[in-house]
C-alpha cells in the first residue's frame, strides 16, 4: 500500500488497466481470496476512480467486484428497487457526491438535501448486509459572501458546514461517512478541484487525487471485514523522547516543554495517550535494561505517558522481532494485531522482514513529523468506536494487577474467586448490536466457525423467529469489559440437513481477554436455556479450522458434546435433557 501512495496517478492508472487486462499476472490476491461486493454510485464520472478502487484492493489481498453506476444515475439506481444495483448482492454501497449536486442559498434548500439522504440511506438499508459508504461535501472554494462567509448563517458556506454536520450526527448505523471535505482541505482546495476537467470529462475532483480518495475508502472497508489492529508498540531512545536514557539519565533526555524538539515529543506523546484514550493498546519494544528504561516514567515529571499507560513493556537485548511476537503472545492477540513504530530503520526492516504480518510504520527522520506519519498511515482505523474499545486499553494496563493477585494464590479456585467475577447472558438488543457485530468480525482465536456478518445481517437475524442471538458482559474487581462473547443460534431446518428439534450454533466467538474463567461455561449455560426455549432437543455445534482459532478445537468435547459422523465437516451434538457439568466462577450480575 505504501508503494501505491507514492505513486503518480499516470502510474496508477497504467497499473490498474493492466491488472484488469491480465489479473493471472498483475494481482496480489490469490485464488482462495475473499471477493467483496461494491456498489459505486456518483454524480459524477466514476469509471477511472473504479480502476483505481480495484487496485488498491487488490493489494490488501481482497478481490474487488464493483458494480459501476452510470454517470449522475445515483437516484435512478437507489430509487428504483426493480433497478439492478438490488440484485448485484453488494457487501458496499459507496455514494460519491459534489458540493453543485445542491444549490444551497436557504435551510429550504438544506433541508431539501438532507431528505434526498435520509431517502437514500432509506432504501439501500433494504439491502441486507451492506454497509453504505456515503461522502460528505468537499466545500467550494467560491464563497459568494466573501470574507464575510464565516461570520453569515445565512451563507452558502455555512449551509454546506451544517450539511456535513447533519451526515455525522444523524446518519444510521449501517451507514459511514467518507470525510471528502477533510481530504480536500489535506491536500488543498486550489489543488483538489479541477473545474476544466469537472466541464470537460465531469471529474469530481482532480485526477490527481484518485488515489488519496481510494486510499481512504479502502481504509473504511477493511475495518469492516475485520481487518483492524490493536496494539501500538513504541521504541523509546529518539522516538517518545530526544536522547538515549542509557547515556544521558532520566532528566538528561529531551522531554522539555520549553525547548522545540522536546515539545514536539510531548505532543506524539500526547497524540499516543489520545489513543490509548479511544482504545489502541499501547506497548513498547526497546532495546534496554528494563530498569533504566523504566526511569523517565518513573522520575521525569515532564513525561505525558506514565507506567500505568503502558500495557507490556519490553526492554532487553534481544531482537525486536522476537520481542513482538512476545508482546503479542503477553496480550493475548495476533502478530497482525501490532503497528510498529520506531525511528530507526534498521530495526524497522528486521521486523517487517520477521514478522510481516505486523504493520511498520515508515518513521520520518524530524520529530515533528512523527504525528502525522502515524496518523496518515491509518493504522488505528475502525469500524466503529464503543465503549467497550474505550475501555480496551486500562482492562489489559490492568493485567499486572491481576497477575499480582494471582501470584498470591496457591488455588486457582481461590483466586477466580478473588476477582469477584460479575456476568450477564442476555439476548442482544439494539443498544448491544453495535459492539456485538464489532466483536463477531474482530475476534480470531475463540471463535469456533470464524463467520463475519455485518451489522445489517445481525439486525435482520433478530427479526427472524430461528435466530437467537447471545451476548455475554463481564466485570471483575479490576475492570468492566462489556461484551466479551457473542454466540448466534439457529434453529435446524431440513434444507441444511437438520431437524427443527436441532438448535445450530451458527458462530461463537470470545475475547482471549478473559481466558480460563469459566466463561465459555457461563455462556453455554445461556445457549442451553435459549435452545430449550426453542422448543430444541439437542445442540449442533460444528468446529472449522483456521490459521488462529486451534485453541477452541477441543472446546465441544470439553462442553459434553458428542462427535457426529460427517464426511466434510467437523460437527458434534449436545443432548439439552443433560446437565451442564464444571464450576462457574461468575456471578449474575442483575
Amino acid at each position: 500500500m505504501e508503494k501505491l501512495r507514492e505513486m503518480s496517478t499516470t502510474k496508477l492508472l497504467r497499473l490498474a488497466d493492466r491488472l484488469q487486462k491480465d489479473p493471472e499476472t498483475y494481482s496480489m490476491a490469490t485464488g482462495s481470496a475473499k471477493k467483496v461486493r461494491i456498489a459505486v454510485l456518483g454524480s459524477y464520472s466514476i469509471q477511472h476512480f473504479v480502476k483505481v478502487l480495484k487496485l488498491y484492493m487488490d493489494r490488501t489481498g481482497l478481490i474487488a467486484e464493483v458494480y459501476e453506476g452510470e454517470y449522475g444515475g445515483i437516484n435512478m439506481d437507489v430509487l428504483d428497487e426493480s433497478s439492478p444495483l438490488y440484485s448485484f448482492g453488494a457487501d458496499f454501497v459507496l455514494i460519491l457526491s459534489r458540493y453543485n449536486d445542491f444549490s444551497l442559498e436557504s435551510e429550504d434548500d438544506l433541508n431539501n438535501a438532507k431528505s434526498w439522504y435520509e431517502s437514500l440511506w432509506g432504501h439501500l438499508g433494504r439491502i441486507p448486509g451492506a454497509t453504505v459508504i456515503c461522502s460528505n461535501i468537499a466545500t467550494p472554494l467560491e464563497r459568494t459572501f466573501g470574507s464575510l462567509s464565516a461570520s453569515s448563517t445565512d451563507s452558502p458556506l455555512y449551509l454546506y458546514r451544517k450539511l456535513n454536520l447533519f451526515l455525522t450526527e444523524t446518519h444510521p448505523s449501517n451507514v459511514r461517512i467518507l470525510d471528502m471535505d477533510y481530504l480536500s482541505g489535506f491536500f488543498g482546495k486550489e489543488y483538489w478541484f479541477d473545474e476544466r476537467n469537472y466541464y470537460l470529462t465531469k471529474q469530481g475532483a482532480s485526477l490527481d487525487f484518485l488515489g488519496p480518495i481510494a486510499d481512504e475508502v479502502t481504509k473504511m472497508i477493511l475495518p469492516v471485514l475485520g481487518k483492524v489492529h490493536k496494539c501500538l508498540v513504541l521504541d523509546l531512545d529518539n522516538t517518545l523522547w530526544g536522547g538515549v536514557v542509557g547515556d544521558d539519565g532520566p532528566d538528561g533526555i529531551d522531554i522539555d516543554p520549553h525547548d522545540p524538539l522536546g515539545e514536539a515529543y510531548r505532543a506524539f506523546q500526547s497524540y499516543v495517550l489520545s489513543l490509548k484514550k479511544r482504545g489502541v493498546i499501547l506497548a513498547v519494544n526497546s532495546k534496554n535494561d528494563e530498569a533504566i528504561a523504566k526511569e523517565p516514567f518513573e522520575k521525569n515529571s515532564d513525561m505525558i505517558l506514565k507506567l500505568s499507560d503502558i500495557a507490556c513493556f519490553v526492554a532487553n537485548w534481544q531482537d525486536k522481532a522476537s520481542n513482538m511476537a512476545f508482546i503479542a503472545k503477553s496480550l493475548n492477540i495476533g502478530i497482525d494485531s501490532l503497528v510498529f513504530f520506531d525511528d530507526n530503520p534498521a530495526e524497522r526492516d528486521i521486523v517487517r522482514k520477521f514478522c510481516p504480518e505486523a504493520l511498520v510504520v515508515e518513521v520520518p527522520e524530524e520529530p515533528e513529523e512523527y504525528i502525522r506519519a502515524l496518523d496518515c498511515s491509518g493504522a488505528f482505523d475502525w469500524a466503529e468506536i464503543t465503549e467497550e474499545d474505550r475501555a480496551r486499553s486500562d482492562s489489559y494496563a490492568q493485567n499486572a494487577k491481576r497477575e499480582e493477585l494471582a501470584a498470591s494464590f496457591v488455588d486457582y479456585r481461590e483466586y477466580l474467586k478473588a476477582l469477584e467475577m460479575k456476568g450477564t447472558a442476555a439476548p442482544v438488543g439494539e443498544k448491544e448490536l453495535q459492539r456485538f457485530a464489532q466483536l463477531t468480525n474482530k475476534s480470531n482465536q475463540f471463535n469456533l466457525r470464524t463467520r463475519r456478518y455485518t451489522e445489517g445481517e445481525l439486525r435482520g437475524m433478530l427479526l427472524e423467529s430461528r435466530y437467537r442471538l447471545i451476548y455475554v458482559s463481564l466485570s471483575d474487581r479490576f475492570t468492566q469489559y462489556g461484551i466479551i462473547s457473542c454466540i448466534i443460534l439457529k434453529q435446524g431446518s431440513a434444507a441444511e440437513g437438520f431437524s427443527e428439534e436441532d438448535c445450530f450454533i451458527d458462530n461463537w466467538c470470545m475475547s482471549c481477554r478473559v481466558l480460563k474463567r469459566s466463561v465459555e461455561l457461563f455462556a453455554f449455560r445461556e445457549v442451553v436455556k435459549e435452545a430449550r426455549e426453542m422448543g430444541c432437543k439437542r445442540l449442533i455445534g460444528e468446529y472449522i479450522r483456521t490459521k488462529k482459532n486451534g485453541m477452541v478445537e477441543g472446546l465441544y468435547p470439553k462442553l459434553g458434546f458428542t462427535a457426529l459422523e460427517s464426511e466434510d465437516r467437523v460437527l458434534y451434538a449436545y443432548d439439552l435433557s443433560k446437565e451442564i457439568e464444571g464450576e462457574i466462577w461468575i456471578g449474575n450480575e442483575h
